[in-house]
């Protein structure tokens, strides 16, 4: 079964590879985490707070937006893309479980999504700390960041495979994607805070409004970050939600959203018809 997963694995970082899906995921988190570092870390003398610490709060944002976007453009047409070139007929003629084939797409878009991560936020702290030496304390907020982004990364990839099962088409999926990403990442945010500006204080803004934070694997990372930066004064103003959730329970979201995505499109990848 390992063997079967590594194989298909390779392959498809092979694949990424030949398709410059690593050159370009790879440059976009560097180029972009560099641009927040320097322009994120300017403040941090008047907050008080390790220059680190504050790139770490402005990566966070880039990567709420990015990481999702770079997960599901890299595995939209996981499944549609294999139908239209006519591959998967020939891949389900090998001793291989549907669940396989998506379990290999899944660690080799992983390990992509990781390495673009890792140079991104890399590069981004050693800019910072080659500027300020005492920067070196917020590694460790750094780091949560890193794992966490490439959790919430998983997600959308199984979110992407679940697209491409239910289209069936490339340009389908491509589209579905994007609306997904839209959906979930920019207005899922923007009807909540509408819900909350017209529930005035209510009862959705006590109670539902936690959970509906919780139920998006976005919000959750960004819930998890944002408190364990509650701190220093990075998270002030703006952590007032990750404030007011327990650390587990986000820290639980982005641990099971990645399972229930994959789980998911598991299930729909079966019922597609080579």
């Amino acid at each position: 079964m390992i063997a079967r997963i590594l194989a298909t694995a390779t392959t498809e970082i092979h694949i990424a590879r030949r398709n410059r899906w690593v050159l370009i995921a790879v440059l976009l988190m560097v180029v972009f985490s560099l641009v927040l570092s320097a322009a994120g870390s300017a403040p941090s003398g008047a907050l008080g707070a390790d220059r680190l610490s504050v790139v770490v709060a402005s990566l966070t944002s880039l990567s709420v937006y990015l990481v999702p976007l770079v997960a599901l453009l890299m595995s939209f047409d996981a499944v549609a893309g294999e139908v239209e070139r006519g591959t998967l007929p020939l891949v389900l003629t090998y001793p291989v479980a549907r669940w396989e084939v998506l379990a290999g797409k899944f660690v080799a878009h992983t390990a992509i999504l990781f390495t673009a991560i890792l140079a991104g936020y890399g590069a981004a702290a050693a800019v910072t700390i080659l500027a300020d030496p005492a920067a070196v304390s917020g590694l460790g907020a750094l780091w949560t960041l890193t794992w966490t982004s490439t959790l919430l990364g998983g997600t959308f990839l199984g979110i992407g495979y679940a697209a491409s099962a239910t289209a069936r088409r490339v340009s389908g999926a491509a589209g579905l994607a994007i609306g997904l990403w839209l959906g979930l990442v920019v207005l899922y945010d923007l009807g909540l805070l509408a819900a909350v500006v017209a529930d005035d204080g209510g009862a959705f803004t006590t109670r539902v409004f936690p959970v509906a934070l919780l139920a998006n694997p976005a919000d959750a990372f960004r819930l998890f970050n944002l408190s364990a930066l509650s701190a220093t004064p990075v998270a002030s103003g703006v952590g007032g939600a990750a404030n007011a959730v327990p650390q587990w329970q986000s820290l639980a979201s982005i641990l099971i959203w990645p399972l229930v995505s994959l789980s998911f499109a598991t299930l729909l990848f079966r019922k597609v018809e080579p």
